[in-house]
Order: structure tokens, then C-alpha cells, then sequence
């Protein structure tokens, strides 16, 4: 009851708390409520892996110098873990200027229409943090040992839905969600009815994070992700198995169309008009 407890009021009280910042502009307040349900989360993934058993610089690392979710790994102290390879180090280099050119460079020569510019720079904010920068972490702590996976591997390779959400892309919220929403419901809803909810959960996060600092395209979030779980349903029943939708050329196709024809639905027009175009003009991309 203690630990529970423990992990609920920094997952009550640190976003209640962001909301204290609702006032100010659209995208400092997404920041602060993404930091914030950032660290409430970590909190509780330390909690659970009984972080405070390890040694302090360790759990400060984890929590403080690492985006990933898996604290468990990370907190093992007596990992096997192979160093990382040069042109893993290079890749990682490589997607990190990218997505910098991309945002700082390559989005003001578009042609002057606010949804390419957004879209663009939004595109090389992902390409920076989650391909690059959080890759480059990663490798930094594998290199000395530690058990850090990056939460990105090669999503376009992905050849299924469930490959994609549950192998390849932000394994940190993977993780979590499967910690928190799936192990817990499994055994009451079935192995679909917790799909479904983490999805649900997933597209509810998501909504917070993007609509309410948007003001605006509320829901539009959570019809995204519910999509992902009617869609990685259809994948694994006869008629998807019949028709090879998660495997091959056709599974990568689906997979395509499934999570990237939607996105309008998840970065949807209100908060690229509100909240991206103000944030990159903020940081000089624009």
C-alpha cells in the first residue's frame, strides 16, 4: 500500500502542477506537462524495480540521464552488454544532424504553407531527440556497461503492426504501458480487451499532451491510437493472417498506411498551428 501510494502522488501531483503553467504560451506549457508526466513515470518504474536497493549514482542516472523505461535493465548492475560498434556511433550521429538540418535548416526554405513548415520541423524534432540524441545516450551508457536499449529500432523496417508498436518504435512507453495497463488487465479483459485499453490509454496521454496545451482537437489523438489497436487486431486474426498482413511487402504496406495515413489524427492541424510553428519560431527555426 506504501509503494502504491508512492507511486500515485508524484503521478497526481506533479502534472497538477504543470497546469499551474496553463496560462502561458501553448508550447512551454506541453514541455512542462510532458516533463512531468515524464519524471511522474519514472518515479514509479523505480519504485517498482525497487531502485532505492541500488547503488544512488545509478538510480540518479536512470532517472535524471536516461529517456528509456526499463528500469530493471538499466538498474542491473552485472549486465552482459556488448560495446557498442563504430557505426552504431555513426548512424546515431548521423540521424541527429539530420533531424537538425531538417528543423533548423530545411523548414524555413519550404514554401511559406504553416502545415509544411510545422510538419518539417516536427519531423526533424523526432529525427534529433528520439533517432538521434536519445540513440546517442544509449550507446554512451552500453558503453560503459549498462544496459540501455534505444527506444527507437528502425521502425520503417517493421513488417507488422505489432512489430512496430511492440518492438520497434518508443520502447520506453512500451514498456510502461505493458507495466502498467496490460500485465494489470490482462487476465480480466483477454489478451484483446488489454490491447485495446493500452491503446486507449496511449491515445488518452497523448490527447493531454497534445489537444489540452493546443486548446484544441480533442479526441483526435485517441481515434489515432484505437485505429493502432482495431488495426494490430485485424493483423493477427484469420482474415490477417489469410492475407499476410503482418509479414512481407503486404505487412509492411499495412503497417504504412495504418500508422502513418492517420497521423493527421495525432498531430492534428490545431496543434501544429498552436503549438509547433510557435515553438520552432521560439528556438529560431522559423
Amino acid at each position: 500500500m506504501g509503494r502504491t501510494l508512492a507511486e500515485l502522488v508524484p503521478l497526481l501531483l506533479l502534472p497538477a502542477a504543470a497546469f499551474l503553467a496553463y496560462s502561458r504560451p501553448a508550447w512551454q506549457f506541453m514541455w512542462l506537462l510532458a516533463f512531468a508526466l515524464f519524471f511522474a513515470v519514472k518515479w514509479a518504474t523505480w519504485l517498482r524495480a525497487c531502485g532505492e536497493t541500488h547503488p544512488w549514482p545509478r538510480s540518479f542516472a536512470y532517472l535524471f540521464l536516461w529517456p528509456g523505461m526499463d528500469a530493471e535493465a538499466f538498474l542491473d548492475t552485472h549486465p552482459d552488454v556488448a560495446p557498442p560498434a563504430a557505426k552504431q556511433w555513426l548512424g546515431a550521429f548521423l540521424q541527429t544532424a539530420l533531424g537538425a538540418a531538417l528543423l533548423w535548416l530545411v523548414a524555413r526554405r519550404l514554401p511559406d504553407v504553416p502545415l509544411l513548415r510545422g510538419w518539417a520541423g516536427m519531423i526533424g524534432a523526432v529525427l534529433l531527440l528520439h533517432f538521434g540524441s536519445f540513440r546517442l545516450i544509449a550507446l554512451f551508457w552500453r558503453a560503459r556497461g549498462i544496459n540501455a536499449e534505444p527506444i527507437m529500432d528502425a521502425p520503417l523496417r517493421s513488417t507488422a503492426l505489432a512489430e512496430f508498436w511492440g518492438r520497434r518504435w518508443n520502447l520506453g512507453f512500451h514498456d510502461l504501458a505493458r507495466m502498467l495497463v496490460f500485465a494489470p488487465t490482462r487476465r480480466a479483459l483477454g489478451a484483446a480487451g488489454a490491447t485495446l485499453l493500452v491503446f486507449l490509454a496511449s491515445g488518452l496521454v497523448h490527447d493531454l499532451v497534445i489537444s489540452v496545451p493546443a486548446r484544441g482537437g480533442y479526441g483526435l489523438p485517441t481515434l489515432y491510437f484505437l485505429l493502432q489497436g482495431f488495426g494490430l487486431l485485424l493483423e493477427r486474426s484469420r482474415l490477417g493472417k489469410r492475407t499476410r498482413l503482418g509479414s512481407g511487402i503486404s505487412g509492411w504496406l499495412y503497417t504504412a498506411a495504418f500508422t502513418a495515413g492517420p497521423a493527421v489524427l495525432l498531430f492534428h492541424p490545431v496543434f501544429i498551428a498552436r503549438v509547433i510553428l510557435p515553438f520552432m519560431h521560439a528556438i529560431g527555426a522559423l
